[in-house]
């Protein structure tokens, strides 16, 4: 990461990290990094949600490895990932993620949109780019984004506009550490909700902190109940070296079932009761103008893992629904968003 840049002080709790006028924001100089696999519905539908959210973790597990650490932003977002770097990096971005659009098209037969906006560019159009550090356990950091930076930079690279082509010959990326063989994890008190969240003006948020302060403890997110990944999973030695020694309460811990990246982005395992009470907050809060939001219901969570390579205590996994999870969901809100004029 970039000298000039001070990363910001990572907090233990993550309701406080939903008060955004704390955040840092990036350099000017930096880029952003946005990939989603195209028709991500349709591959799921077919079956082939492992593949989608393998592809989504791709770009941030080749980034990682090809700049030999895994110290840069980055937030994983079930069909794709949004991430940020340096100027200095650029070059060697552009190389990885056309190689990673290239392996996801001849390997795993999906369209991985890539592309590129510096932060200046984010601002000059009226949006921001601010990050902080969220510290799941000791030995993992998850980065959280706000001021609606990344929605904006997707919705130009999905646009057609600093996209980045993939690249023409097949060249394996450096994937190392990234795995998706997990078997899915059953829910164990009605469904696994997949629940987006998202302010409809990024540059008021005080009734949307409000909100999900309290949606968190309706959701049982701020005490970890409703954690998806069950504490009582007993794992095998080879499982256990996998993860540098570590024991399944480091995957429970170092799992990220909540995140914030412009958008609220939380895979719980829910009642039937409480998704009906947070339905009901969030349908009064959209009416009022506040929010928009999407959620999906789904049996199964899915979990895909990445062991830095070197740093194999600081395992780190990424979840979303299986069937549907964070795509369906995200069709629900962008439906909202299009049929919606906030007050």
């Amino acid at each position: 990461m970039d000298k000039a840049f001070r990363r910001p002080e990572a907090s233990r709790d993550f309701a406080e990290l939903l008060d955004t006028t704390s955040y840092t924001p990036l350099p000017d100089d930096w880029l952003i990094g946005i990939t989603d696999v195209v028709d991500s519905t349709s591959a799921i539908a077919r079956g082939h949600y492992k593949d989608v959210n393998f592809a989504g973790a791709s770009a941030i597990a080749a980034l990682g490895n090809a700049f030999g650490n895994f110290d840069f932003p980055f937030v994983f977002r079930g069909d794709g990932a949004a991430f940020a770097f340096d100027p200095g990096a650029r070059d060697t971005a552009i190389g990885v993620l056309r190689r990673v659009a290239g392996y996801a098209r001849d390997q795993l037969r999906l369209d991985l949109r890539i592309g590129l906006v510096e932060v200046k560019d984010i601002r000059a159009a009226g949006s921001d780019v601010k990050v902080a550090q969220f510290a799941a356990s000791e030995t993992a950091t998850y980065t959280m984004f706000a001021g609606g930076g990344l929605n904006w930079a997707d919705s130009e690279i999905k646009a057609g506009n600093h996209a980045l082509l993939p690249c023409k010959e097949y060249t394996t990326p450096d994937l190392k550490g990234l795995t998706c063989e997990w078997a899915p994890i059953p829910s164990q008190r009605g469904d696994i909700l997949s629940l987006l969240v998202e302010p409809q003006d990024h540059t008021r948020q005080e009734a949307f902190t409000v909100l999900t302060r309290q949606l968190l403890t309706a959701l049982g997110a701020r005490d970890g109940s409703s954690r998806p990944v069950p504490d009582d999973v007993v794992i095998t030695d080879d499982v256990a070296d996998y993860l540098g020694g570590k024991g399944w309460a480091d995957v429970v811990l170092n799992s990220d079932y909540r995140r914030y990246d412009d958008v609220l982005r939380l895979t719980l395992d829910c009642t039937p009761e409480q998704i009906e009470e947070i339905e009901a907050l969030l349908t009064s809060a959209k009416g009022r103008g506040e929010v928009y939001f999407g959620l999906h219901r789904q049996s199964h969570a899915l979990m895909t893992c990445l062991v830095p390579t070197g740093a194999r205590g600081a395992h780190l996994h990424f979840l979303d629904g299986m069937s549907g999870g964070y795509t369906a969901a995200a069709a629900l809100l962008d439906a909202q968003k299009h049929t919606h004029q906030p007050r």
